[in-house]
């Protein structure tokens, strides 16, 4: 079974930066298509950007913000997050898709 371990959230100011990890075992990165979701107090859960082999995919409220990448030999994920926004505060998740079970997660708080 998959586990995912998210790291690297943390409170900042509006228009800073953060970089999340996800490290995954069980798995490696390396052939998966991954993505990172994002869940607000009282919200669903919201896709925001995916990597499928050198391809990335954003959502509208992140792109030209947000950036994903991997590291195959680290078998970790990365979000690089810029330009921060106080909508942006959620706790961050990442998975395979299709979806496997979920991790702790990591908060982001975004402070106006």
């Amino acid at each position: 079974q998959v586990k995912f371990v998210e790291s690297g959230g943390g409170l900042v100011r509006a228009g800073g930066s953060l970089r999340l990890s996800c490290v995954a075992s069980g798995s490696s990165f390396s052939s998966q298509t991954v993505g990172w979701w994002r869940q607000a107090p009282e919200n669903e859960r919201e896709w925001g950007e995916t990597l499928r082999g050198g391809i990335t995919d954003y959502g509208d409220s992140v792109k030209g913000r947000f950036t994903i990448s991997k590291d195959n030999a680290k078998n970790t994920v990365y979000l690089q997050m810029n330009r921060l926004k106080p909508e942006d505060t959620a706790a961050y998740y990442c998975n395979f898709i299709p979806l496997n079970s979920w991790g702790q997660g990591t908060q982001v708080t975004v402070s106006s």
